[in-house]
């Protein structure tokens, strides 16, 4: 069975720093890409960043620069390093895994970037 858990969410002050992980399982994990994605109040799916199989990274201009995506095979785990928070960055944030057909997702936790 294929599993996400996300851990890391919470309040931050403006220009803050948030570190989530995604530990999977179910599935051999260094083979497949990973994504964040995320989900601001009112607003649909934004896709965040990526990281495929190698290692390469892919983000969404409105946060190059700010967050860095990484993974550790040995964990089986991916991480998402937010730097210089911004309160539109408040968002329930998200990893998912496509292994096609089907597309999995974790629970989901809370970003809230508010003085």
């Amino acid at each position: 069975e294929v599993q996400l858990v996300e851990s890391g969410g919470g309040l931050v002050q403006p220009g803050g720093s948030l570190r989530l992980s995604c530990a999977a399982s179910g599935f051999t994990f260094s083979d497949y890409a990973m994504s964040w994605v995320r989900q601001a109040p009112g607003k649909g799916l934004e896709w965040v960043a990526a990281i495929d199989s190698g290692g390469s990274t892919y983000y969404a201009d409105s946060v190059k620069g700010r967050f860095t995506i990484s993974r550790d095979n040995g964990k089986n785990t991916v991480y998402l390093q937010m730097n210089s928070l911004k309160p539109e960055d408040t968002a329930v944030y998200y990893c998912n895994a496509v292994l096609s057909p089907d597309t999995y997702w974790s629970q989901g936790t809370q970003v809230t970037v508010s003085s």
